[in-house]
């Protein structure tokens, strides 16, 4: 067993291949990548009967380049760590955290696995292999990487996925979830077992069993709550977070709920401070100003008894 450490401290109890069967599937793939060279060389051979040496060598390189090169890279990030030879004897190429390996990975380990294999004769790849406790190549030690079993002694091989639960026993322990207080449990705890269940069905049924059982008791140990008699430790880690994101789901629900009854409210104000506000003050036109009134006429001169009248 190679005690894999994944990024959340959880021990990975993978089975690392060695020597022997490494040897044998790199032999299966080196068999097929060099019966496709071949064969493509003599058909471009007998195709492009036209070029010089200078052109053959260049189309020869290249081709040598993408069939023990680029063709291995290209099926190994594409399966996720599975060439042909791997796959016919259950093996698996993976990361140091147990990770599936990702381009950049596949191509470390095709560059120097071209050198430590094709040039040197697989001399160096022999030597580390047999130094190493993990059978690790010089590529997988520059890449960071390691070729484990996914067929073990025991058992099918296949990769299994969550098991399946009595529906009766989920809803009889659906209570006690809802009472269950989770506000003790850390954060990388959850990150773990959210990603523990996000690649179950990568890992064997033995290991699966093994991590499950460590999460479900460091997540026992935090509520104070037992995984329910005949219920799978990775089912009730399953319902376990079902229920968070559940309560999760809630309160953002109840938040969302909050903020469009405030905005109601606001928008009912508003509206009830426009309504009681007073009409707005228009200034009247100036009325037209009445002419002013006419001057007294002067009194008429008094009239004498003897018809004298004054000059004007």
């Amino acid at each position: 067993m190679s005690d894999l450490v994944t990024g959340e401290a959880v021990v990975l109890g993978l089975r690392a291949a060695k020597l022997p069967s490494r040897g044998l599937a790199i032999a299966l793939d080196l068999t097929v990548q060099l019966a496709g060279l071949v064969a493509t060389t003599l058909l471009l051979s007998l195709i492009l009967v036209d070029l010089d040496g200078a052109a053959v060598a260049a189309v020869t390189i290249g081709l040598t380049v993408f069939f023990l090169v680029a063709l291995p890279v290209m099926i190994e990030t594409l399966t996720r760590g599975r060439s042909l030879g791997k796959a016919a004897l259950g093996l698996r190429v993976v990361r140091s955290d147990g990770g599936p390996v990702r381009f950049r990975h596949s191509l470390v380990r095709g560059l120097i696995g071209f050198l430590e294999i094709i040039v040197l004769f697989g001399v160096p790849a022999v030597v580390c292999s047999v130094v190493s406790s993990d059978g690790k190549r010089l590529g997988d030690v520059f890449a960071g990487t390691l070729v484990v079993r996914e067929r073990v002694p025991g058992g099918s091989g296949a990769a299994v996925a969550l098991p399946p639960v009595n529906p009766q026993l989920l809803q009889a322990i659906g209570g006690e979830l809802v009472a269950l207080d989770l506000s003790a449990v850390p954060e990388p705890l959850w990150l773990a077992i959210r990603q523990f269940l996000g690649r179950i069905g990568e890992l064997d049924q033995t290991v699966a069993h093994r991590m499950s059982a460590r999460l479900a008791d460091d997540l026992v140990a935090r509520t104070g709550h037992p995984v329910p008699y005949g219920v799978h430790p990775a089912a009730y880690l399953g319902a376990v977070l079902t229920e968070r994101q559940r309560r999760e789901w809630s309160r953002a629900q109840q938040g969302y709920a909050f903020q469009q009854a405030q905005a109601q409210q606001q928008a009912h104000a508003q509206a009830g401070a426009q309504q009681q506000a007073p009409q707005a003050w228009a200034p009247t036109p100036p009325s037209t100003p009445a002419a002013p009134p006419a001057p007294p006429a002067p009194p008429a001169p008094p009239v004498s008894g003897t018809g004298f009248a004054p000059p004007a």
